[in-house]
Parts: structure tokens; C-alpha cells; sequence
């Protein structure tokens, strides 16, 4: 199987340091191992009431092209949103965030809802 990998941190001054991004990064090659992974993107932008965030748009399309699954290093990477949260489990394109890998659409939806509300 095919993986695209998104990264994100909220703020230009996190991007530049590259603390957080590294340790995601490392967190999720850490998981695949040597699987195969086509694209990695990377994304600053804030999390909090964000409805269009163009570079996890962009991961979206490539995993549905390719069939592809998205991998990210924690939930809260892909927004601080149910909606959103939700929205990325209709499009049905598989996602996997790394901290809880064995965690099905029901549990991560649990999960949004009590991170985010």
C-alpha cells in the first residue's frame, strides 16, 4: 500500500524551528518503516476554524488518485474541528494517525469530539 504524509504546525515561527515538524516526521517513519510513501507535505496553518487548508487538500486528492493512505503524526495535525474531522472521513479517503493506529472511523470521531468541543 501507498502512503502520502502531512505535517503541520500552527505558526510561521514553529515552521522555522522545525522542532515540531521533525518530530512528527520522525514519529511517522518510524511506524511505516519501509513502506512505500509517494509524496510527504508539509503545512503551516492554524488548526482552530480553518474550513479550507490547501496543502491537506492537496494529500487528500494525491491519496484518492493514487489510492493512497494518508498518515499523520497525531489527530489533532489535521484540524481542531469535528467538522473538518468529519468531513476527511466522507471524502473516504484512509487515514492513519500514527499516536492511535488501530483506532476505527468510530473511535476517531470519539475522539474529535471530546479534543474539540
Amino acid at each position: 500500500m501507498n502512503h502520502v504524509t502531512y505535517f503541520r504546525v500552527s505558526t510561521k515561527k514553529q515552521g522555522e524551528s522545525t522542532l515540531g515538524l521533525l518530530a512528527q516526521q520522525n514519529a511517522v517513519l518510524k511506524y511505516l518503516g519501509n513502506q512505500t510513501i509517494i509524496k510527504e507535505f508539509v503545512e503551516i496553518e492554524t488548526g482552530t476554524n480553518k474550513k479550507y487548508r490547501p496543502i491537506l487538500n492537496e494529500a487528500i486528492e494525491l491519496c484518492k488518485k493514487e489510492n493512497a493512505i494518508l498518515v499523520i503524526a497525531k489527530l489533532d495535525r489535521l484540524a481542531r474541528n469535528v467538522a473538518f474531522v468529519s468531513s476527511l472521513m466522507d471524502s473516504k479517503v484512509k487515514f492513519i494517525a500514527v499516536d492511535m493506529p488501530e483506532a476505527n472511523e468510530l473511535t476517531i470521531h470519539i475522539m474529535a469530539c471530546l479534543l474539540y468541543t
